[in-house]
């Protein structure tokens, strides 16, 4: 049956496709006299089967396994109980005492079908190549002739905005007297300064809506209205709100927009969202959820032992825009983050604070790799942001001189990488300036000389509609400083079209861009409507970024040529050519689990009664990690969305979801191995086993 119509099947129409196709299945429910009796029944019925230790039939035994048994959902910190046979087999005899969602029997029908088939063939390269070409990029002619008008009518917008401001004082104003062409050759020039495009950026729905040429439907203002309301923050800059496309013609969009339009379900949990990510959760003088004692406040972050966050009280702690499925959307709601810039500027003890924040860095034993991020970290001005370059650097040289006193197998690990996050390459590629670059540069070149080896701007492009002549000038500059460009993507229901990733991964390449993670949407109801299924990233690793994949040696050869190269785009495109390859899969799909870290390492061994999957996790065993994992056991999260839901969502954009039939089949995972260039380096010595700043109750 097509995937189409079965997802508009009812119950009952639903039952009668159990018996019509699985008549084995019907009749042990039929003849067993409860729940224990039928599951026994399906397990003689597998052991019975002709291959009876295929993927298929050990994904039944786990659902026989778990049924009936409580587990603790880590998200929620809940305890609850798996039932997915014990509801088929009230289903099936017709002994349900509410009514269930059919997504729930949906998908236990698809795990019996899968004992009929021994595999699902992998799509052909052909198929890939034709979802793959589906996508334009902002360097297509036809997307920049669209973007060019919507540019030349925002422009317009602009010039009504800056003459009913009432702030005179501000650089963007008009003298009294002057054409209006000669506003609009302003504003023209102004475009191309990144403060211009911070200032001027979008505040209000009915604001987004007149950029946009009042084309949001009614609908879609009420939605925003009542955000507003309830105090959710806006910020679009006029150069991202010229990337959408308000016609009816032309580019699909819906990448773009999910990411600064809000979904119903955000805004209705907006003020009750919770910490998805709960080492976040910082308490002086305790431990975070990762066992990890941090300075008090909330200006580090940390759930490795190599690695920990920064985030600096400056206009760092802004970004160039709110992504409207942002892990940060936690800290918007409690105001630790905000876009009121003159509150952010850095105050007289920030530097004090700063040094007392390098100092944990310093004394860890640990500790080698510092994420500077917000926020965004690009939001700090260029001088603050010398400030804090200059830090990292005196922390690292003191620390290395440090460990020249120490004996062997007691040093500290010394600093090897410095990442600066910043998604603002694709929001506000006009930031990355002259003053930036030789900042840039010049800390490279002197960081060098005291060990430090690895110097990364992670960055976040979503689709490649965000990839502009704007954006392909910043990426050079970035390059020109010697920094290599890594991207992680949210891997949300736009993104996870057929042949959008992979298009992506393309079109980064071509400019020297690495990529790096594929993050599964996390949170809770809030991020429903973005959510894509664990199921599809498994999907989308094996059917198309296997196209991609490197061996052991090739990764290994071409992260050391990237960690050398004077032109990072010119020896991807060269290794490319080379080795045929129509893009790099060097980014590892994983989730974010609370507390405990990334991981693709899944089972599925349940189903809710909405339909969502319950995935029991293990962590990422190519990496270390905090010792607190060896108390947290077994890991279980619920999905938020069930797999025939996010496949009508799929239909509802125009996809064929015939296309994503394969999807029901991935009911496990395996984290991949990390791309060579993200391994850390071997020290020329042997540090400490001891972790510092580690407090973990027995």
């Amino acid at each position: 049956m097509k995937q189409k119509k079965m997802l508009a099947l009812t119950l009952s129409q639903l039952k009668q496709l159990y018996r019509n196709e699985l008549p084995e299945i019907v009749r042990i429910a039929e003849q067993s006299d409860g729940t224990e009796s039928f599951k026994q029944g399906l397990s003689e019925f597998i052991t019975g089967q002709t291959d009876a230790e295929n993927e298929a039939a050990r994904q039944i035994r786990l659902l026989i396994e778990y049924d009936g048994q409580e587990v603790h959902e880590l998200s929620t910190d809940e305890q609850m109980t798996v039932s997915t046979l014990s509801l088929l087999y009230e289903f099936l005899t017709g002994d349900l005492e509410e009514d269930v969602e059919t997504d729930v029997f949906l998908d236990i029908f698809q795990q019996f079908k899968r004992l009929q088939f021994l595999a699902t063939p992998l799509p052909p390269p052909q198929r890939v190549k034709a979802w793959t070409e589906r996508w334009p990029s902002g360097l297509n002619e036809d997307v920049q002739l669209i973007r060019a008008k919507n540019k030349e009518r925002i422009l317009h917008a602009l010039i009504q905005k800056i003459e009913h401001r009432k702030n005179t004082v501000s650089r963007y104003h008009f003298e009294e007297g002057i054409s209006y062409e000669e506003k609009f050759h302003l504003v023209e020039e102004w475009w191309n300064d990144f403060r211009f495009h911070l200032a001027m950026a979008a505040k209000s729905p009915t604001e987004l809506n007149r950029f946009l040429g009042n084309s949001l439907s009614a609908e879609t203002m009420y939605l925003l209205s009542r955000a507003r309301k309830k105090g959710m923050p806006f910020f679009v800059t006029p150069y991202y709100l010229s990337l959408l496309n308000p016609r009816n013609e032309g580019y699909n969009d819906d990448a773009l927009r999910s990411y600064i339009l809000y979904s119903p379900q955000l805004v209705e949990t907006y003020g009750q969202i919770r910490a998805w990510e709960r080492e976040d959760i910082v308490e002086a003088g305790k431990p975070n959820a990762a066992g990890w004692l941090l300075p008090d406040g909330h200006n580090i972050h940390r759930r490795y032992p190599e690695v920990a966050i920064l985030i600096p009280d400056t206009m760092g702690r802004a970004c160039g825009g709110l992504c409207a499925s942002c892990q940060r959307m936690y800290d918007f709601q409690s105001k630790r983050l905000n876009f009121e810039f003159d509150s952010l500027r850095p105050k007289e003890t920030w530097e004090k604070k700063l040094r007392r924040l390098m100092t944990y860095f310093e004394e860890d034993t640990q500790l080698r790799d510092i994420l500077i991020t917000g926020g965004d970290a690009l939001m700090s001005q260029n001088k603050t942001l010398a400030t804090i370059l200059e830090a990292v650097y005196r922390m690292a040289a003191r620390k290395r001189k440090a460990n020249q006193e120490r004996p062997e197998g007691e040093k500290y690990a010394e600093l090897q990488r410095i990442r600066l996050g910043s998604r603002l390459p694709a929001y506000l590629p006009m930031r990355i300036n002259d003053g930036l670059v030789e900042i840039l540069r010049t800390f490279k070149e002197k960081a060098s000389v005291i060990g430090i080896r690895q110097f990364i701007i992670q960055t976040h492009f979503q689709t490649p509609l965000e990839v502009t002549p704007e954006v392909k000038e910043g990426i050079r500059k970035l390059l020109s400083a010697g920094w290599l460009i890594t991207n992680q993507l949210v891997y949300n229901v736009a993104a996870s079209r057929r042949g959008h990733t992979t298009r992506l991964r393309q079109v980064l390449n071509e400019l020297g861009v690495v990529c790096y993670y594929t993050f599964s949407v996390k949170g809770f109801e809030e991020n429903n409507a973005v959510f894509t299924p664990n199921s599809r990233s498994m999907q989308e690793q094996r059917e198309e970024k296997r196209f991609g994949k490197l061996n052991k040696e090739d990764a290994f050869n071409l992260s050391a040529s990237l960690e050398t190269a004077l032109d990072p785009a010119a020896c991807i495109r060269q290794f490319l050519k080379i080795h045929h390859l129509p893009f790099l899969a060097t980014d590892r799909s994983v989730l974010n689990l609370p507390a405990i870290g990334k991981s693709m390492t899944f089972n599925l061994v349940g189903i809710t009664e909405e339909g969502k999957r319950i995935l029991r996790f293990d962590h990422d065993g190519t990496r270390r990690h905090s010792p607190i994992i060896n108390q947290l056991g077994q890991v279980y999260i619920v999905e938020n969305k069930s797999i025939a839901a996010y496949l009508r969502q799929l239909r509802a954009m125009g996809e064929d979801v015939e296309d994503y039939a394969s999807i029901w089949n991935y009911t496990e995972g395996k984290t991949e191995s990390r791309f060579s260039l993200y391994e850390y380096p071997d020290f020329p010595f042997r540090i400490t086993e001891e972790m510092s700043n580690l407090e973990i109750a027995e």
